[in-house]
């Protein structure tokens, strides 16, 4: 589909009351760059296995990653979806300056610890070839638009939920039982670590977007709840596919997020609190959520990470951090440059570095470099409970 068809697909997507001219005025005053965009060809999705650093012996036998766009590397470039991040000028700023399917300017924070596990990147499930050779680092699930309900992001195209990703994973698992053998697959999983960020489609794509009148059913608190009730379940399956090192991500300051500050008409970019109100409420929810997990599963080691709390760290104390933009991304356009997705290089900042939004609703990669360092030790500021992953391993 031509980024024009898709422009107005998004304007009646999210802004639904709009008339017929006035998308025809965006629409015009958008053509050249979408005449750009459309002429940009689609680059070879190919990346190195290993960051620039060295990968010394590993820590752990595996990484294996569930989630959204905040961690995939690539799954939905095999997918019918506008959910996807194989253009410039995502990736221009990663290894090989071309994008990999990461919905970022560089890496994401699993990219990240992966070097601090001393593991080579981890392929995409639908980017190797399903030998167990291709997997034995482990594998990427991660699918953007992917939620914690079954219809989150649907109306973007094809995703791969959270349970279609968890049933990949026992996929995976039977593969490497019938490679390895029974107890040496049981050994190898769960020694591995299991990294799991997904929560935020459940609200940009369908409870902020008042989907099936979810509102009127669930209060927020009730919303919240209901998804930390279904994460708990997702998880005591991984359990019983042997994995036993979990980390689980909270959600990040989406009412910071510049596609937000556009919408609610942000003074002077002040975050939009409603929305924080919930995101903070879920992360209570899921933290406690985790603690009951730790007593329930005899042998597991399961850690929430709070990356709202981080996040907000790094926007209160951006100056000491290298940020001196924090409210608008650095790719897009409108307000806040959260009008309109980033689709051409035209449209993206000079340098990301000083930027802690990407694009209307992702970090860049200084700041996912940040919060891996987070979650592997709480070098800047602790955010993972009850231990960081350094710890759980050590």
């Amino acid at each position: 589909m031509s980024p024009s068809v898709f422009f107005t697909f998004f304007i009646f997507l999210f802004f639904p009351s709009f008339s017929a001219l006035e998308i025809n005025n965006f629409d015009h005053a958008y053509t050249n760059i979408i005449n750009m965009v459309e002429n940009i060809p689609t680059p070879s999705s190919t990346e190195p296995r290993t960051l620039n650093n060295e990968v010394g012996s590993s820590l752990v036998p595996a990484l294996f990653v569930i989630g959204d766009s905040s961690v995939d590397c690539g799954t939905n470039n095999f997918l019918g979806t506008f959910a996807r991040a194989d253009r410039l000028p995502y990736g221009r700023d990663f290894d090989t300056h071309q994008p990999t399917g990461r919905f970022c300017n560089g890496r994401i924070p699993v990219d990240y610890l992966a070097s601090f596990l001393g593991l080579p990147l981890v392929p995409s499930y639908l980017g190797q070839n399903g030998s167990v050779e291709d997997m034995v680092h482990g594998v990427n699930y991660a699918s953007a638009g992917a939620g914690i309900i079954f219809s989150s992001g649907s109306e973007l195209g094809q995703h791969i939920s959270l349970t279609q990703q968890i049933q990949q994973v026992s996929d995976t698992t039977q593969q490497f039982i019938l490679s390895m053998g029974e107890d040496a697959a049981a050994s190898f999983i769960s020694r591995s670590i299991f990294y799991i960020s997904v929560g935020t489609n459940d609200y940009i794509h369908y409870y902020l977007r008042n989907i099936s009148n979810v509102q009127t059913l669930y209060l927020p608190w009730n919303f919240n709840q209901f998804l930390a009730t279904t994460m708990k379940q997702e998880i005591k399956n991984l359990y019983n596919s042997n994995a036993r090192r979990v980390v689980v991500m909270g959600l990040a300051p989406i009412g910071c997020a510049p596609f937000y500050l556009w919408m609610y008409r942000s003074r002077d970019g002040h975050c939009i609190d409603i929305i924080n109100d919930m995101v903070l409420e879920f992360n209570f929810a899921m933290r406690f959520m985790v603690e009951e997990l730790n007593h329930e599963l005899p042998g597991a080691d399961i850690i929430f990470c709070d990356v709202f709390e981080a996040s907000m760290d790094i926007i209160k104390n951006h100056d000491y951090y290298g940020f001196n933009v924090t409210t608008d991304a650095c790719c897009g356009l409108g307000r806040y440059k959260g009008f309109i997705m980033c689709l051409s290089p035209d449209m993206a900042c000079q340098n990301a570095a000083n930027h802690i939004w990407w694009d209307q609703f992702h970090p860049t990669d200084a700041v996912n470099s940040i919060l891996a360092e987070n979650v592997w030790s709480g070098l800047h500021t602790p955010m993972c409970y009850p231990m960081s992953l350094q710890d759980m391993i050590a």
